[in-house]
């Protein structure tokens, strides 16, 4: 991968084959957008392996990481808007983002938020990037456990690449983490491709989940990950513990709410095989049908057992920042 100016998939040179057109992606959401950090996103290299290592210096999985980590900053993972995550960072290291942190003092977070930053950078780069969600079999043997990795698009090759940020180097099942295979059998699957296996009955829904052990998962857990897959498609680059109507909860899958997930995980598949049309209903239906859209608000729920609450998504933090807004690209 080059750097930014001759990266494929910038918005200069991107190509659409049948209407199909990733630039869309090249563009902040509210989620992604800086704001004064603009030129603190455009300092790190649009190279998946220079940014992914900044997404590790910066943020710290708040439960993976095996560090006691400070309880005076256990609520960074509810940070959301990446403006808000980088006020958190450059209120404690008011350096430059590649510049190393203390692991104690990074912003506690999770795989979410390593993709949301690096999808944040290559944006403002102006190259097309996405967050899926899916199922990760390359943490534990056997089992797969939800998981938010980074697509970008290479505009030559005509084709979304898939990587992981917050992986560094090789694992026994995963050949490299800066560039996944698509596929049933792949090493990371989206929730749509899980859900669908699950429906037709190839796969048994208690192997996915928070993780083995965990005591969350099964087939109302898949059931909403097919929810989280879509609103990222379309622009709503929630937490992943928000939830909204027509998602499940623990007590079961209604009959309704698995018909709802069909409905998307079709839309979901066809769109991934570069199917426009399913593109454009998927993203209007989860920007202006109530049934699955996560609409202005959301009830946040806490993986570590807070109270959940009900959060307003149109009302923005404000930080502290005072640097350049650079290249920033407005919705």
């Amino acid at each position: 991968m080059t750097e930014a100016q001759n990266l494929p998939g910038r918005r200069s040179d991107v190509s659409s084959p049948n209407g199909y057109d990733p630039r869309q992606w090249a563009v902040h959401t509210a989620y992604s957008d800086p704001g004064p950090y603009a030129d603190l996103l455009l300092a790190v290299p649009a190279q998946i392996e220079k940014l992914s290592a900044v997404a590790r210096n910066l943020i710290i999985h708040y439960r993976a990481s095996g560090l006691k980590l400070p309880e005076e900053t256990r609520d960074d993972i509810d940070a959301r808007w990446i403006a808000a995550i980088l006020d958190l960072d450059q209120q404690r290291h008011p350096q430059p983002l590649d510049v190393e942190r203390d692991p104690i003092s990074k912003v506690q977070g999770c795989c979410r938020d390593h993709s949301l930053f690096s999808v944040a950078v290559l944006r403002q780069h102006g190259v097309p990037a996405r967050l899926r969600y899916g199922f990760a079999h390359y943490f534990h043997q056997d089992y797969g456990a939800d998981h938010v990795i980074v697509e970008i698009w290479l505009s030559e090759e005509m084709r979304w690449l898939r990587f992981d940020p917050e992986v560094g180097e090789p694992m026994e099942r995963l050949t490299t983490p800066q560039d996944i295979p698509h596929g049933p059998d792949a090493p990371f699957t989206t929730a749509a491709e899980c859900w669908l296996a699950y429906r037709a009955g190839t796969i048994d829904p208690r192997t996915y989940g928070a993780g083995p052990g965990v005591g969350v998962g099964g087939a109302w857990y898949m059931q909403g990950a097919v929810f989280y897959d879509a609103a990222f498609r379309a622009g709503h680059e929630l937490l992943v513990w928000d939830t909204w109507p027509g998602m499940s909860s623990p007590d079961g899958v209604t009959t309704a709410e698995a018909r709802l997930a069909d409905e998307l995980s079709a839309l979901i598949v066809a769109a991934d095989s570069g199917d426009a049309d399913a593109e454009r209903q998927l993203i209007e239906r989860m920007r202006s049908d109530p049934t699955v859209g996560p609409g202005t608000s959301v009830r946040t729920m806490s993986p570590r057992g807070d109270p959940a609450r009900t959060t307003d998504l149109t009302r923005r933090p404000g930080t502290r920042g005072t640097r350049s807004t650079g290249r920033r690209q407005a919705q």
